[in-house]
C-alpha cells in the first residue's frame, strides 16, 4: 500500500472517549486523520456520559497510574483552554475506608509514592467536616487535593472539534464493519466505502468485540443514579466533594450538585454482564436500583433514598480490572484501546495521546506493558 493510494495516515474506529483523544492528539501530532462513529458525537450508548465523571489522582486501583493520571490532568487543561469548555471541576476527591483495606492501601501508596497534595483525615474529624457521610467505626477519609470532577460528554465533544479544527475528517453515524490488515497498511471497511489507511486505532469501547472478536473484554452495564438532597446547600462542590467509598463490601462513588438539584451516585457491578453491547436495556426493575437506594440510605442519610431518575451505560472490563493498549501481535498496523473497566474515562487523554505515540513511533514513554493485547489471544 503506497503513500499516494492512502486516504489518510490513520483511521481511527469509535468516537468516543478514547477515540475522539486520540484522533486529536494524532491530528495536533500532524497525522492526517479519519475518524469513523456508528452513532453521533458524544451519544450516550457507551462508556462516557452520565454528566459528570470522577477524577482522582490518589488512585485506588494502584500507584502505578498515577503517571498517567498526572499527565492526563495537563491534557484536560490543555483541552479545556483550546476549546473554551469548562470540562474540569477541582472539588477535590474523598476516599473513605477503614485504613487497612486494599482500595485505601493504594491510596496511600499513591500519595506518599508520587508526593501528592493530599490531607488525611481521622475518624472524627473526617464525620465533623463532612457530616454528609454517616461513617462506621475507624473509617478515616483521605481527600485528594488535585481530584476533581469532569464533563464527560462536552469532553468528548471538545476534543473531536479540536481533532476537526486540525484537519481530522470525522465521519459520524458511519458504521465499520471489519477492519482488514495486510498489505502493508489497513482497509477500513463501511457500508459505503472501503478505506485505506497506513495504520488503524480501534477505540470502540464496549463494542469492540465486534471489530476485534478475540479480545477479552466482557460488557458489563454501568448504573448511575440521581437523589435529591434535603440541605441542597451541604451537598454543592463547595462543601461536598468527590467521593469513592468501601464499607461492608459495597463500592459506592458519587459527585456533588451540578445540575442544581441532586447528587449523583454509582454503585459497582449492579447488574450481570451483557451478551453484548447491542443488548443493553435502560428499563431496570426495582430490584436493579435497590442496591443503590440502600447504600444510600445507609450512608448518605440527607439524601431522600429513591432516585429522582437514573441512567445506563456500559463498559468493556477484562478478567483483571486493566486495559487493553497497545498494537496487535498478528497485526501491528492496529493499535486496540479497550477494557478500561469503569475506570479509564478520567484518563482519556494521555491515552489518546498514548495511541498517537503507538501508532506514529512505534512506542511511548509511558509504561503500558501490563497493558499489553499479548497477554490475550488476541487476532483481528
Amino acid at each position: 500500500m503506497t503513500t499516494a493510494h492512502l486516504d489518510a495516515d490513520v483511521a481511527v474506529v469509535g468516537l468516543g472517549a478514547m477515540g475522539s483523544m486520540s484522533a486529536w492528539r494524532l491530528a495536533r501530532a500532524g497525522a492526517r486523520v479519519l475518524g469513523f462513529e456508528q452513532f453521533g458525537i458524544a451519544h450516550d450508548r457507551g462508556a462516557a456520559g452520565g454528566e459528570s465523571r470522577l477524577f482522582r489522582m490518589a488512585y485506588h486501583e494502584g500507584p502505578e497510574y498515577v503517571p498517567l493520571l498526572r499527565r492526563a490532568r495537563e491534557l484536560w487543561g490543555e483541552l479545556a483552554a483550546a476549546s473554551g469548555r469548562e470540562l474540569f471541576l477541582p472539588t477535590g476527591c474523598l476516599s473513605i475506608g477503614l485504613p487497612d483495606l486494599p482500595p485505601m492501601v493504594n491510596v496511600r501508596r499513591s500519595v506518599t509514592d508520587h508526593d501528592l497534595e493530599h490531607e488525611v483525615l481521622a475518624h472524627d474529624e473526617l464525620a465533623s467536616r463532612y457530616p454528609q457521610h454517616r461513617l462506621h467505626d475507624g473509617e478515616i477519609g483521605i481527600h485528594d487535593v488535585a481530584g476533581g470532577m469532569l464533563r464527560p460528554e462536552l469532553a468528548v465533544l471538545a476534543a473531536a472539534q479540536q481533532a476537526r479544527a486540525l484537519g481530522a475528517r470525522l465521519h459520524e453515524h458511519t458504521a465499520v464493519r471489519a477492519i482488514e490488515p495486510g498489505d502493508g497498511g489497513v482497509t477500513v471497511v463501511t457500508d459505503e466505502e472501503r478505506y485505506r489507511v497506513r495504520r488503524a486505532v480501534v477505540t470502540a469501547g464496549p463494542w469492540t468485540r465486534e471489530l476485534v472478536p478475540d479480545v477479552a473484554v466482557t460488557v458489563k452495564p454501568i448504573v448511575l443514579t440521581w437523589f435529591a438532597p434535603a440541605d441542597l446547600s451541604a451537598y454543592g462542590p463547595d462543601r461536598f466533594p468527590a467521593f469513592i467509598r468501601d464499607t461492608d463490601g459495597v463500592h459506592l462513588f458519587g459527585c456533588p450538585v451540578l445540575d442544581g438539584m441532586s447528587v449523583k451516585c454509582g454503585y459497582a457491578d449492579v447488574r450481570e454482564p451483557l451478551p453484548g453491547a447491542r443488548d443493553l436495556t435502560r428499563d431496570l426493575p426495582d430490584s436493579a436500583l435497590r442496591p443503590l437506594s440502600d447504600a444510600v440510605r445507609r450512608f448518605l442519610p440527607g439524601l431522600h433514598p429513591e432516585p429522582i431518575r437514573h441512567n445506563v451505560y456500559m463498559d468493556g472490563y477484562t478478567a483483571d480490572r486493566t486495559a487493553v493498549v497497545g498494537a496487535l501481535p498478528a497485526a501491528p498496523s492496529v493499535v486496540v484501546l479497550a477494557g478500561f473497566s469503569g475506570h479509564g474515562f478520567k484518563m482519556a487523554p494521555v491515552f489518546g495521546s498514548i495511541a498517537a505515540d503507538l501508532t506514529l513511533e512505534g512506542g511511548t514513554a509511558f509504561d503500558v506493558a501490563r497493558m499489553s493485547p499479548s497477554r490475550f489471544d488476541v487476532a483481528v
